[in-house]
């Protein structure tokens, strides 16, 4: 999938009328129809199953769902799972790109990632009580990097009190498996399979507090894909599993060395130290000689706890030179030239070559940032901004580490300052 580019100087993409925000319409059945219709192919090379016992506790509808984000597919289930029910799904503002009017028949919301929107509040609740339709969301924003739960934002709660009707979690299996992030969009044979959970009824939403609810919701976002490929016994077979691994598994447990890994074939190597790891058909890792990690999920999280300590001793400090790209409206991704990139202790700071724009984003504003690999075939990215503009920077460096220990860092940090 790619989208619409349009290189354009930053003063006259900036100047250029913001988007007006439209109440989200209700979903036109017929389009619904065919994207349910055009997904049969992928559920039945899935062999899709589904566990609805939820649907049957919570009732009437219409309900907020929250969904986990594993890959592309997932669309693809909400419609299989929830299809002739009408449904708002909470979308990204550049899936609007060249199809915002077909987006809008759906009933879709559109949305800054990690970005505070008000707005937002006010369109679900219209979306609910207005139209009566259900509304998805993906609370997590965006994929799941490593096959575990990305970080949720705090009193989501809050929502679920303010609109009352039943919440429901859709949580699926193998959908991680078949399509990771880092794989470079190479499709893998696999089972998917889902459960569909009511969290909390009408009734039982009046006696909850909004502190009970975001716990709920933590616990209901709690999966390991790896484990769960172990506990099931799949296989995946595909002789490039590993391909992009790297872009995970960025520092070499073995020597400590940061943007040496290569993730091709079956293998993750080290080119610092030459070990390798072999990313087995289970969903285990393997290596002569003993392996640091059995999981991916495991050598991530210790990825993670490498970053907060790096941010404890205070010296960390990361320069990308970057294609800078601006998201402004529904026309298209405005290429706005070449700048740096620096992230440090006090947030990102981002420089235009050509001096047109200076920008800092505190590590304060937002409890994560953007981070996806190969983003719209155009390559790995890192994203922030507010509701008015949302910044699109491409390292022209292609280490391992890049994007990936950006959302940690952001993260790590943004939890550092709030202790």
């Amino acid at each position: 999938m790619k989208i619409r580019q349009i290189v354009m100087p930053y003063a006259q993409a900036h100047a250029l009328p913001r988007l007006k925000r439209k109440k989200p319409k209700k979903p036109f059945l017929p389009i619904g129809a065919l994207v349910r219709l055009l997904s049969i192919p992928t559920m039945m090379k899935t062999k899709f199953s589904c566990d609805k016992s939820g649907l049957e506790r919570a009732g009437k509808g219409p309900y907020l769902i929250l969904m986990n984000h594993s890959s592309f597919t997932d669309m693809k289930i909400a419609y299989k799972i929830f299809y002739p029910r009408p449904f708002s799904i909470v979308c990204t503002m550049d899936a609007f790109v060249g199809k915002g009017w077909l987006l809008r028949l759906m009933g879709c919301i559109p949305t800054q990632k990690f970005v505070t929107d008000v707005n937002l509040v006010l369109d679900i609740v219209h979306a609910v009580k207005k139209n009566n339709v259900s509304v998805l969301m993906y609370p997590e924003a965006g994929y799941s990097l490593d096959g575990t739960a990305t970080v949720l934002p705090r009193k989501l709660g809050g929502l679920v009190k303010k609109l009352g009707v039943p919440l429901l979690m859709v949580k699926t299996e193998g959908a991680f498996l078949r399509d990771p992030l880092y794989n470079c969009l190479q499709l893998r044979k696999t089972r998917v399979k889902a459960r569909v959970d009511c969290l909390y009824t009408r009734e039982e939403l009046e006696n909850a507090t909004v502190e009970q609810i975001d716990a709920a919701i933590d616990r209901a976002f709690t999966f390991d894909a790896w484990r769960e490929q172990v506990a099931a016994g799949t296989l995946i077979t595909e002789p490039y599993r590993a391909d992009g691994l790297h872009r995970v598994l960025y520092r070499c447990p073995a020597c400590g060395a940061e943007d040496k890994t290569e993730g091709k074939g079956t293998d993750l190597i080290c080119h610092a130290c030459g070990k390798r790891y072999t990313l087995t058909e289970r969903g285990t890792l393997e290596s002569e000689g003993g392996c640091e990690f059995e999981y991916v999920s495991d050598w991530f999280a210790w990825q993670r706890d490498c970053v907060k300590q790096e941010l404890l001793d205070g010296d960390y400090k990361k320069e990308w030179l970057v294609d800078v790209a601006l998201m402004r409206d529904q026309k298209g991704l405005y290429m706005i030239g070449e700048g740096t990139l620096v992230q440090d202790k006090e947030g990102l700071r981002l420089t235009l070559s050509d001096g047109t724009l200076e920008y800092f984003h505190s590590a304060k504003i937002a409890y994560t940032l953007n981070s996806e690999y190969h983003w719209y075939e155009i390559g790995d990215v890192i994203s922030f901004g507010t509701r008015k503009e949302l910044y699109y920077c491409f390292p022209k460096d292609k280490g391992a580490s890049g994007v990936t220990k950006a959302r940690l860092v952001s993260e790590e940090l943004y939890k550092l300052l709030e202790a």
